[in-house]
């Protein structure tokens, strides 16, 4: 599998996420779509963290282990706001500024990803590139489930 495509896949759908925490009024249906949003986001940053950045990392490049540095520590910041959002009410204000502040982390770090890093990840070649995909589609099922890689696409 491509690692690639798959967190690709990954960021479309927390973004599609963050969309409709911000037109849902509902703080039932808000907190459920934070929680979901928590639980993608901490999956997709596991499997970044313990299987792609890693590999990308062990590039010959000065570049590719500055771009892994950064990405860690956008990581952190992240952490940081999701342990935040599950005291904070829906019904707060805080709660929009929060997922506002969270949404534009993210994007940051999407856009560098997708323009740089995934550039850069090319450089393994397409048997490592799809090793480290079939390991991360393997890390998402177990957490998700049998056919949660594809699953998503049908919905």
């Amino acid at each position: 599998m491509d690692p690639i495509q798959l967190l690709k896949k990954q960021h479309r759908e927390v973004e599609a996420l963050f969309k409709k925490i911000e037109k849902t009024r509902s703080a039932e249906q808000r907190r459920a779509l934070m929680l979901e949003l928590a639980s993608n986001l901490k999956l997709h940053m596991t499997i970044e963290e313990e299987i792609f950045y890693p590999a990308v990392q062990q590039l010959p490049t000065k570049k590719a282990e500055e771009m892994t540095l950064e990405a860690y520590e956008e990581h952190a910041v992240v952490k940081l706001v999701l342990a935040e959002l599950p005291g904070v009410d829906p019904e707060d204000e805080r709660f929009d500024a929060k997922m506002t502040v969270l949404s534009e982390l993210i994007e940051h770090h999407v856009d560098e990803e997708e323009n740089e890093m995934f550039k850069t990840a090319k450089k393994l070649g397409t048997a490592e590139l799809n090793a480290l995909g079939d390991r991360m589609a393997a890390e998402v099922e177990a957490v998700k489930g049998p056919g949660a890689t594809r699953r998503r696409r049908a919905a």
